[in-house]
Formats: C-alpha cells, structure tokens, sequence
C-alpha cells in the first residue's frame, strides 16, 4: 500500500524552517548564546537547571560537515522551531475532528488542512517564536513537546468518548512531560492544565490508583534526562556550571540555587509591565487577537474543555512568573521568552477562529460555487493573510543572517589583550562569547578567563585548581560581593601575568588602588594610583573587524546587541577625552569622530567633551 504524504503537514514544517535559514545567525549571538554551544559541545552543563535535554538534543547537529559550531547548533533550534508549528497543525487538525469521519465533501477537506497550516505559519512567524528560532534556544523544543502532549491528551480524550481505553496516550504523555523538564522547566506550570483535560472528562479517573502509579512511573522515566548532569560531571567537560557531580550539588544546580530572590516593590505601573509580557496582540496583532476570540466564541460549547484549560494554562503562568516571581522592570524580558508554549496554544485557538471565519464567508457568497477553484483560492488567500501579515512584519527585526557583531567583539577583546593575560569579566553578554571563542573555536587558548560573578562559588575555584588552590577566595573571611573578591583575586595575579578587565567591570567596580590604561574596548590594570591619565592602547583598534556596527548593515539589534555597540562608542568617547586632555589634538578628535560614527545619540556628550577639554584647534578637521 503506498505511502501518503499529508502535503500540508509537510509544508508546516518545510516553510518555517526555509524562512528561519534565511534569517538564521552565523554564529554566535549575546546573551547565553555562547554557554549554550559551549556546554553542547563539550556536553557540559549549562547555567541552572542545565536543560540536560536541549544540550543532548543539539549535540549530534555539531557534527554537521558545514558551517561554524554556532551555526549547526542554530540550526537545531530552527527545526525545533519548525516541529513546533508542525505541533499547532496537528492540534488544529485534531480540535476541528479531522478523522472522526470522512469529510463531507472535498473543499472541507481541503479547509480542514489549509486552516491547520495557516494556523502552524501564524505561530512560526510570530514575533517569540521567530526570535528564538534563529539562534540557539531550547524554548521552541520545549513548546513542540508541549504541543505533543496536548495531543496524546486530545487524542484520549477522543478515544475515551468512544468508549475506547487507550491509557498508551497518557503514558506516552507523561514520559513526554518528564523529558520536557529536561528542556524548561516551567513544564510544572502546565500539570493543572493536564489534569483537568483528564478530570473534565470523567472524574472517577483520579481512583485509578494503577495508571496513575504508571504514568507517575513513565514520567520518572522521562525525567530521568537529568541523570545526565550528575554523570557527566564526574569526566568534567568544558562547561561544568554548579559541577552537580553530588546529591548536594545537583539539587543546588536543579533548583537553581546560585540566583537569589531579589525583593522587588511592586507598584501598579511595576504590575502592568509583569503583565504586559504576554502579550497576544504583539505576537499576532489585533486583527489575530480578534480572531481568538471569535474561535473561542464559537467553540465554547463543543471544545469548552479545552478553551478553559487554556485560559487554566494562562493563568497558572501568570501567578507564578507574575504574582510569585515578581521580577523587577529591567528582568521582565527574560520572563517573555516562557510563554512561548502558550502562544502555541494561543495559535491553535486562533485557527478554529479563521476556519469559521471563512467557512462563514464562503457560504454567504452564494455566486461562486461550494466545490469550484474560485472557492478554493478565495479561501487560501483569506487564510493568509495573517501569517503573510506576521512574516511581513516581523522579517526585518528577526533577521540575523548578517549578526557577527557577538562573534566580533569576542574576537576584538582578544586582540586587545596581550599574551598570557588574565581578563575579568562581568557580565555574560561579555563573557559567554569569549567561552564560546576560546573553548570551541580554541582561539587565544593562552588567555585566563575569569568570570567575576563565580568568584563566590566553590565549585568555579575548582575549575581552576593551579590559580585558585591556594587562593584567600577560598579563606571565607572575606565578604563574598563580586567587588570585593574581584580586588582580591586581581591582586592574586598581578605578579603572574597581564592584568585586564572588561568594559563592565570597569564601570561596575571602583579599583582605585590601581590605574587603568585603555586598551581597545578593554582596560589593562596596572599598579598606583592617581596621577594623570594613561594614554590609551589605541593601536589595537586597528586589529577591529567591526561588521555590523555603524548605519543599517546590521538588522538585528536586540538590547544586548545595542550595549556592545554603545561598549565601541563609548570606549573610543573616552580614549578620545583621555588624548584631548594629553595634548594629543588631532588623535583625540580621530577618536571622538569615529565614537559619533557608531553612536550618532553620543554628539551632545561629545561637544560637551571638546567644551570642557577647550577649543578645538582651527587646524583640526572634524
């Protein structure tokens, strides 16, 4: 018997995935970028909880014969991205009963599957998603196997209705479920939505003591996944974040102990930002809001289970990323990027909205005919229009295929470092790129990266036994702030090796029992104190490769892609300030000129520089 292909299926994948390519980074981006791909490669563990799943799922795409490390591991993002609009075809098909019977005719046929992809391109081109399909993520894997736990749930349900018993689905569920934790742990967050999806269907289903031991057991062994942190630690690879190799350690690594709670004042003005981060009308505009709600208007009776344990799943994700997390104003956009799952739901809600709509439609045109091409056609335009919309809109800000700005200022720290330096870093956009340089692509291996906010931890000074093993950061008397034992460890090393810290460190802690020599968007530390300035190290700016950084050549600018762009500005501002008052004129304006270049918004700052510095000579070309 051959095999068919279900086309429009095949096209809810092939399509997303085609764009994402397009779009897709070169290598390696800010933020945790680097510690991911670092951790895939090496088949480490990443910050906490060490998403055990996505680093093993992405792992076997490095061995890709094309393309940086980076690149192939993006590329396991975009079809995980792809699956997971695939996710929202099949949930689409399964709620508009495709399979209960044979479809009356063949342009409802037709309508059943066009409107499912139609709903799968809404969602692959929704702002959330696009943005984590081009560069390493492990929330579009999560939000795929959310979809297909929503749809072994649907499908028992369906079989249950028939009087059939399939308890496979819900086993296979819940080892689904527990393997998700494995890629985000906010899969807690969807278990009361789960539970009333079986409950609403028959309630006398919680005294089944042996398919709950069952299931409990096929979840266990899902979530088994993380057995991979503890082992894997024992050979310490690359990356070995809270080195969970013990009972203690693993638990501090799983329940990410190393991120204190910060007490936050909650005002209304702080409330409507937490809010605000699910954001339904940003991800698929008014119009698809619109039509959310006259799916779930229509369907509130024949799929209200399902609609409530939507609104359930809601609700559950807002009172605990809002009303129990609390995160403060300038932490809300990481809590934007858990929702993701729930815009999947949010797809597929707005799918059973256009199919009624333009069945509506089609009906009420009485002059073409029900079966005819026209009526197909018509159709497939109305049905595209908000995917076409979304891509529209969305294409230009989610395109990284020129995005080498996190790759360059990588590289361009190097070259601002002498041989056998230690650099400080502080931050991770700054630091997680430089592992991913280093450890991966194993440039400058004869530089000493230290990471300022570890310097607490025990298990960082272990990775480093010839520095830290007699280290006074191991003494516990010292007061633990990241300052605090930054000064320390740098005295540590100043008899060693060239002592650099980064552009945030400089800015983030005050040394002033050192002086500070620029040198590039990196700062050489040197002993005394006072005096006038250094003259910078502006030489190595020559060694820059600096694509992406000045006009429109680069698309993408998320924020901290803007930071490393104001780090260039800024840094060329201050060498320009520190020449003007050495007497250096002409060097000095060469800096401000180019520092205006690549921040345009820094002129007023300048001309308050060249004011106070004095007047610039009548010889000196702007």
């Amino acid at each position: 018997m051959p095999l068919k292909i279900d086309i429009f299926a095949l096209l809810s994948i092939v399509i997303p995935f085609a764009i994402y390519l397009l779009t897709l980074a070169p290598s390696v981006t800010f933020f945790d970028s680097g510690e991911f791909i670092t951790a895939i490669q090496a088949l480490g563990s990443p910050h906490s909880p060490g998403y055990p799943l996505f680093v093993q799922y992405a792992k076997p795409f490095t061995w890709l014969p094309f393309g940086n490390i980076a690149y192939r591991v993006n590329i396991a993002t975009a079809i995980s991205a792809a699956l997971a609009s695939f996710g929202v075809y099949l949930l689409v098909r399964q709620l508009l009963d495709e399979g209960e019977s044979a479809p009356a005719d063949k342009f409802s046929f037709y309508l059943d599957k066009s409107t499912a992809l139609s709903a799968a391109l809404t969602f692959a081109f929704s702002a959330r998603l696009w943005l984590q399909s081009n560069h390493d993520k492990p929330y579009p894997l999560f939000a795929f196997l959310t979809a297909l736990i929503f749809y072994l749930l649907f499908l028992y349900r369906k079989k249950y209705r028939q009087g059939v018993e399939s308890p496979a689905f819900i086993y296979l569920a819940a080892f689904l479920c527990g393997l998700a934790f494995g890629a985000h742990q906010s899969m807690l967050l969807f278990l009361p939505c789960f539970a009333f999806l079986l409950l609403s269907l028959d309630i006398r289903l919680i005294s089944r003591f042996k398919e709950q031991i069952l299931a409990g057991s096929f979840f266990l062994l899902g979530f088994s996944v993380y057995l991979y942190l503890p082992i894997r630690a024992t050979r310490n690879p690359l990356l070995n974040w809270g080195d969970p190799a013990t009972a203690t350690r693993f638990l501090w690594h799983f329940l990410r102990k190393g991120y204190p709670a910060e007490m936050v004042e909650r005002d209304l003005s702080l409330l409507f930002k937490q809010l605000a981060a699910f954001n339904i009308i940003r991800e698929f505009t008014i119009a698809g809001f619109l039509i959310l709600l006259i799916g779930i208007f229509v369907y509130a009776k024949t799929r209200r289970h399902e609609i409530i344990a939507y609104v359930i799943a809601i609700c559950t994700f807002l009172a605990v990323l809002v009303g129990y997390q609390n995160t403060a104003a300038e932490m809300i956009f990481l809590t934007e990027e858990f929702f993701t799952p729930l815009y999947l739901l949010t797809a597929v809600f707005i799918g059973l909205g256009l199919y009624h709509l333009v069945k509506f439609v089609i009906l009420k045109l009485k002059f073409i005919s029900y079966q005819g091409f026209k009526t197909r056609l018509l159709a497939s335009i109305a049905l595209l229009l908000l995917p076409v919309t979304l891509c529209a809109m969305n294409y230009y800000e989610n395109d990284q295929h020129d995005n080498y700005i996190a790759y360059d200022y990588a590289n361009n720290t190097f070259r601002s470092l002498s041989d056998d330096a230690v650099l400080f870093t502080w931050g991770d956009s700054g630091a997680f790129p430089l592992w991913y340089l280093q450890g991966v692509e194993r440039m400058r291996e004869d530089l000493l990266l230290l990471h300022t906010p570890h310097l607490s931890f025990k298990w960082y000074l272990d990775a480093f036994p010839d520095i830290f093993r007699t280290s006074l950061l191991r003494s516990g008397s010292l007061d633990q702030s990241a300052p605090d034992l930054l000064r320390v460890a740098i005295a540590e090393q100043m008899n060693k090796r060239p002592v650099f810290v980064d552009f945030s460190t400089k800015y983030s802690v005050k040394l002033d029992s050192y002086r500070l020599r620029e040198s590039g968007i990196c700062y050489k530390v040197e002993k005394g104190e006072g005096g006038s300035p250094l003259p910078p190290e502006s030489s190595v700016r020559r060694l820059y490769t600096n694509r992406g950084l000045a006009g429109d050549s680069c698309s993408f600018r998320d924020l901290d892609t803007g930071k490393a762009v104001l780090i260039y500005a800024i840094s060329q501002m201050n060498a320009g300030e520190t020449l003007l008052s050495l007497g250096r004129v002409p060097e000095g304006y060469a800096e401000l000129k180019r520092a205006v270049e690549i921040a345009p918004w820094l002129q007023a700052q300048v001309r308050q520089i060249k004011s106070r510095v004095g007047k610039k000579s009548e010889t000196v070309k702007q």
